[in-house]
């Protein structure tokens, strides 16, 4: 009998874990604001000039190592680059500032796979990202 409640209770922890990992999913995580991509969620922290993008997969994270990207950030008639490099496990890091109202362009590629990209406005909500 322990042993089926105990293959029980694995099957519903084990059925619960991706419920519970989704309900993370789009969620910020850092104090950005998250953008999704193919596989991938990004999520955009601006700190000062820097901006961190955080990768991840429904929760987990994604290893940047050998990855590379560009934000285009859109203001008005004036358009900046900001190139992405690894930066730690799962994160890709750059120089410069995202502002409300900027429309934003992530590009990110990894060695021999399709590059993935993702559009947004910053909303007002997320005018932290780039200000800490």
């Amino acid at each position: 009998m322990k042993t089926l409640i105990s293959t029980f209770g694995l099957a519903i922890l084990l059925a619960a874990s991706p419920a519970i990992a989704h309900e993370d999913h789009g969620k910020s995580m850092h104090g950005g604001f998250v953008l999704d991509a193919g596989h991938a969620q990004f999520e955009i922290v601006g700190k000062g000039d820097t901006v961190t993008v955080h990768v991840s997969d429904h929760g987990k994270p994604v290893a940047t190592a050998g990855a590379a990207g560009k934000l285009t950030i859109l203001t008005g008639s004036s358009k900046r680059e900001i190139e992405l490099k690894p930066a730690a496990a799962d994160q890709l890091q750059g120089q410069g500032v995202i502002n409300p109202g900027d429309r934003v362009l992530l590009n990110v590629g990894w060695p021999g796979q399709k590059p993935m990209s993702a559009r947004t406005t910053v909303k007002k909500e997320n005018a932290h990202a780039g200000h800490h």
